[in-house]
């Protein structure tokens, strides 16, 4: 797993995630991945284009984060899921804590407002 860290517009953190987002992926990046999500009122976009797979522990990854973000007064959400893995993630609900959305103007639009 590798994570893509960028600042977007109106100081949006992109996180960028290429590969596995399994046990041994969540290892890999979940230290700098909460790193980057840290701070009060934090916008966070995390681009899922470039995952394969997701298991039970990367949707754990991804609500734990989005839910500290939240009790910090920002928002994370969730940006081009390849269709395997939006399956999952509708199937697990997630979209009721994060957002999920297929177009990054959307996107930038709901972290800012």
């Amino acid at each position: 797993m590798e994570l893509e860290y960028s600042e977007i517009e109106n100081g949006i953190t992109l996180l960028k995630l290429i590969g596995i987002l399994d046990a041994q992926g969540v290892g890999a990046i979940e230290t700098k991945f909460a790193g980057y999500s840290t701070g009060d009122n934090t916008r966070v976009l995390v681009d899922l284009a470039d995952v394969e797979f997701l298991t039970s522990i990367g949707i754990g990854l991804l609500v734990s984060t989005a839910k500290s973000v939240a009790r910090r007064g920002g928002k994370l959400a969730i940006l081009n899921p390849n269709e395997n893995v939006r399956d999952v993630l509708q199937m697990t609900g997630i979209m009721d804590i994060v957002p999920i959305h297929m177009n990054i103007t959307e996107a930038i639009n709901d972290l800012t407002t």
